[in-house]
């Protein structure tokens, strides 16, 4: 078992360097990047935010497990993250940073055992709790290919739906997740006053990188600090069902959070 994991492991390493290697080229539309631009002048307030740091009252449901408590999220603009959650269970901690130019990360739950998060697990935005953060880098960087999909109708209300995904040149073999839909995101912003009530993305097994569990973060309550709308109600859902449900009490910005506060223990 461990052995076949080893070789799972190191292939997915190879698969995801060749993809990397590959030239990069990108043919976004360019009424979608106008949206994406619009949608995070809205955000950000034309600020540029270098990190932010939210807390408040946290639910986190699985299985027949409903447990309540608190929760901190920190976020860097560079796309490092970590999510603290003090639940009545005990403490479960997430930590997503940059090593050699690369996500890695780890979570732990009561037991404070540290476990490496998958790399395919790590395609996704690391800050999906701000979204200022996650469409920053979805338009600037020229490394999402960045599409608009069409009007939609969510709880009664008219919004655009936008993907987003790295795109690769190279051949995979049949039935091997390209990079493509590995990094695939699914944005969806207000048509007024373009904020988005939604993010859209799948994890998947750390065995099997082929079978997508789909998740959605769900935002809503906004309120302005500092000239920067911040959501202060966000949810998390899991195929469907809610799994973690956080209301913030306070949002603070560019106070200066280091990568030191992002190592992976």
């Amino acid at each position: 078992m461990r052995v076949a994991r080893v070789v799972f492991s190191t292939f997915f390493a190879f698969v995801l360097t060749l993809s990397l290697a590959a030239k990069q080229t990108t043919t976004s539309d360019p009424g979608a990047l106008s949206l994406l631009q619009r949608s995070l002048n809205v955000l950000s307030g034309g600020q540029s935010l270098t990190d932010v740091t939210l807390s408040g009252n946290a639910r986190r449901i699985a299985g027949s497990d409903d447990d309540t408590g608190t929760a901190v999220l920190k976020a860097l603009a560079t796309g490092e993250s970590r999510i603290d959650l003090m639940l009545a269970s005990g403490q479960r901690n997430e930590v997503r940073a940059i090593s050699n130019h690369c996500q890695v990360g780890s979570w732990s739950g009561p037991d404070g055992v540290a476990r490496a998060i998958s790399n395919h697990n790590l395609m996704t935005d690391s800050a999906w709790f701000f979204p200022a953060f996650t469409l920053g880098r979805l338009g600037p960087s020229g490394k999402y290919t960045v599409s608009y999909f069409g009007p939609e109708t969510r709880d009664g209300q008219e919004v655009e739906h936008l993907t987003a995904y790295q795109p690769s040149t190279v051949r995979l073999p049949i039935g091997v997740p390209t990079l493509q839909h590995l990094t695939k995101m699914d944005l969806f912003l207000y048509s007024l006053p373009l904020l988005p009530p939604a993010l859209a993305f799948n994890i998947h097994p750390d065995n099997d990188m082929g079978l997508d569990i789909r998740v959605e973060i769900r935002f809503s309550d906004y309120r302005a600090v500092s000239g920067v709308q911040v959501p202060f109600h966000i949810q998390k859902y899991l195929n469907n069902g809610l799994a973690l449900d956080l209301q913030l009490q306070t949002a603070t910005l560019n106070t200066g959070l280091a990568p030191a506060a992002f190592s992976i223990p």
